[in-house]
């Protein structure tokens, strides 16, 4: 039996999102309010609604305690919410500036997602409020987030389809075209299966889409881990089509086979196969010189597969690009960052920090020679 018991008016325009803690429902609307109600008597609070947002009010979370309710808006902020008297706790921008279209803490109520509609993503601490980590999808907006229960990793769909694993330091586990038309919703079950015989878990997830379906994923962290590496491999190479081959010899000052390879239909698999002898007598490349070049190139992008099957310790990749640093470099904010890539953020971003989105104190960046031994050492060790 259904039945209806309340109905709540209060909003001028359309209703986007609801969430309910263990004693609150709040709501968040186009009309760029938040509103509160006691779930005693459906009552809206005193303090509410809560006013910030300068533009639509895409969704509202609530922390695990109910204490705290986060809301994101298409004026690319985040804000954080003691709900107890309504007090703004925080506002946390977007890097981007892109709209904020979804929002999620994590089950310990340590962090906070935020995912735009330019496929930005952000895991911010949901203590200090400071940015931990950000990264973003291929193509789409991002319009759904969910943690696994214990925390360990989340899931992000976006408008496109792709359905998306992300571990707590934001390194993306797996993706893959879940549904046609775009992703709407996806959420865990709270009850982990076992496999019986070795004693695994499983965490159930569905996902719902615009092609009219809703599918359901058994993911396993400890199967995941395992082939994380073998996707971040495909994600440099067998994964490739012949257009980002293209951007990749366009990238390599190569632009003038662009033609050439794209005639001979090279994708990312094909691409690594090349050999001193094909490159002569398939591809027809007449310069020895150019030649050269393109096998030293290949040569770098193999080196970089091989090191990521070897699994790179975190602290040696470039928190900007999720790459093997080559020049690493400490900026003001104390944080390592591939020198090139922290000098585009810098002329881009009007010095922001890409870790804490603060104002940097100054845009000196100091090279970090131990790090670079380091990685060297690594290197050295990895790629024998």
């Amino acid at each position: 039996m259904v039945k209806l018991i309340h109905t709540l008016a209060d909003h001028g325009d359309d209703v986007n999102c609801c969430a309910f803690s263990f004693s609150l429902l709040a709501t968040c609307s186009l009309d760029k309010t938040i509103r509160l109600y006691s779930l005693h008597d459906f009552t809206e609070l005193p303090h509410s609604p809560l006013k910030f947002h300068t533009y639509a009010v895409h969704c509202c979370c609530f922390s695990p305690s109910g204490r705290i309710l986060a809301s994101c808006s298409t004026d690319g902020t985040t804000v954080l919410w003691n709900t107890e008297n309504g007090q703004m706790l925080a506002v946390m921008e977007q890097p981007s500036g892109s709209p904020v279209r979804v929002c999620q803490f994590s089950p310990d109520s340590r962090c906070l997602t935020s995912g735009a509609a330019d496929g930005t993503l952000v895991l911010w601490n949901a203590q200090s409020y400071k940015l931990y980590r950000c990264g973003s999808v291929k193509d789409g907006s991002l319009v759904a987030c969910a943690f696994s229960p214990n925390g360990s990793f989340f899931v992000t769909g976006s408008s496109c389809g792709d359905l998306t694993v992300w571990d707590d330091k934001m390194r993306c586990l797996h993706s893959e075209k879940a549904h046609d038309l775009g992703i709407t919703c996806c959420d865990f079950s709270s009850q982990p299966v076992s496999d019986g015989e070795q004693g695994l878990q499983f965490f159930r997830l569905a996902s719902c889409g615009q092609d009219c379906q809703v599918k359901i994923w058994i993911v396993s962290f400890t199967h995941i881990l395992a082939r994380s590496t073998e996707d971040q491999l495909k994600q440099f190479t067998e994964d490739w089509s012949e257009e980002d081959v293209s951007t990749w010899l366009c990238a390599q000052d190569l632009k003038d086979l662009v033609g050439i390879f794209k005639m001979n239909n090279i994708d990312g698999k094909e691409l690594l196969s090349l050999t001193k002898e094909s490159l002569a007598d398939d591809l027809k490349i007449e310069s020895l010189g150019l030649r050269s070049k393109v096998l030293r190139k290949i040569e770098e992008l193999r080196t970089k597969v091989k090191s990521l099957s070897s699994g790179i310790p975190d602290e040696f990749v470039c928190p900007i690009t999720r790459e093997l640093m080559k020049d690493p470099v400490i900026a003001s904010d104390g944080y390592s960052y591939e020198k090139e890539a922290i000098e585009n953020w810098i002329s881009k971003k009007k010095r922001t920090s890409p870790m804490t989105n603060l104002v940097l104190p100054s845009a000196v960046l100091t090279p970090n020679r131990t790090l670079k031994m380091a990685i060297n050492r690594w290197l050295e060790t990895h790629q024998k």
